[in-house]
């Protein structure tokens, strides 16, 4: 048996329309006339009515009647326009066939998770009321553990110089906790009032500088998990694990909110700072524009 044989193929005497085809077909039936049918496609008239003609040579039937220069359905020719116009429909709807979204510019941000969730996605819909023309992606990196950044137009990084960067946001970092755990403090908590409470821990952070500002024996805490993610630091601070050292723009939402308090004013630079890395010299106008707004957006946030 010819293996050949079982292979999928069209019927020999399948034969479809070209869109193009369609399209003045459906033009026609609409306007009535080959000229304004061929001044809404941008062809002549002459290539209107040979698409018709070869349209209707293909079907073996007449979609029109002729009577002078105006063009009139047949019986046969409104049933198919009833077809072609669904089968159009269909086409159109294809999100890749939508033109002003292939005009859009897609560019792609990489952020620590972080910097991402707390700075970047509540400005996102102010950004994209700004630039409706620009379709931002929004990756994810874990640079502490070592892992290669997902490739980007744009990113933004942390660390504690950036050797060859733009400074984007240096935060200050003061001790924040969550509403339970602070009813175990006194009106007005001294700083020596934070001792007995559980110390949050992360290598992004260390508690020294904060301890010895505030004439505070200091000593790293080494009791407790270590998180190695600020938002994880968060995230245990509001659940009332302990108390947090991490800067008010990134526990922003957290504070307006009331779900984090900052008993004591005293505040340190942090250990880390957020910055971009250089543009490509052949940047697009809509790159350009992101880092812009970029800028602004943590310009806004940066303490005083």
């Amino acid at each position: 048996m010819n293996p050949s044989s079982h292979a999928p193929s069209l019927a020999p005497d399948l034969r479809l329309p070209s869109i193009e085809g369609l399209r003045a077909f459906q033009a026609v039936a609409a306007l009535g006339m080959l000229d304004p049918a061929a001044e809404a496609l941008h062809i002549s008239a002459s290539a209107v009515g040979k698409r018709i003609g070869a349209l209707e040579e293909l079907l073996g039937l007449a979609l029109f009647q002729r009577q002078g220069g105006q063009w009139s359905l047949t019986a046969a020719g409104r049933e198919y326009l009833e077809q072609v116009r669904a089968a159009l429909d269909l086409l159109a709807a294809a999100p890749q066939h939508r033109r002003p979204q292939q005009r859009r510019e897609r560019l792609r941000l990489c952020a620590p998770p972080t910097f991402a969730r707390q700075i970047l996605v509540p400005a996102l819909p102010a950004f994209s009321q700004a630039f409706p023309h620009l379709e931002l992606e929004l990756v994810l990196s874990v640079p502490y553990l070592g892992d290669g950044a997902p490739e980007a137009e744009l990113q933004v990084y942390h660390a504690p110089q950036p050797p060859v960067a733009e400074l984007l946001l240096r935060d200050t970092v003061t001790p924040l906790l969550a509403p339970a755990l602070a009813v175990r403090l006194p009106e007005r908590p001294a700083p020596s009032d934070l001792l007995p409470l559980p110390l949050l821990r992360t290598p992004l952070q260390s508690w020294l500088p904060w301890l010895q500002a505030a004439g505070l024996p200091a000593i790293e805490p080494d009791e407790g998990p270590r998180f190695i993610d600020l938002g994880l630091v968060l995230q245990a601070a509001e659940c009332g694990q302990g108390v947090a050292l991490v800067g008010r723009s990134l526990a922003r939402r957290l504070l307006d909110q009331g779900l984090l308090l900052r008993p004591w004013a005293l505040e340190v630079p942090a250990a880390q700072a957020y910055a971009l890395r250089p543009l490509p010299a052949q940047a697009s106008p809509g790159l350009q524009a992101l880092a812009d707004w970029l800028r602004q957006h943590c310009r806004s946030l940066t303490p005083a």
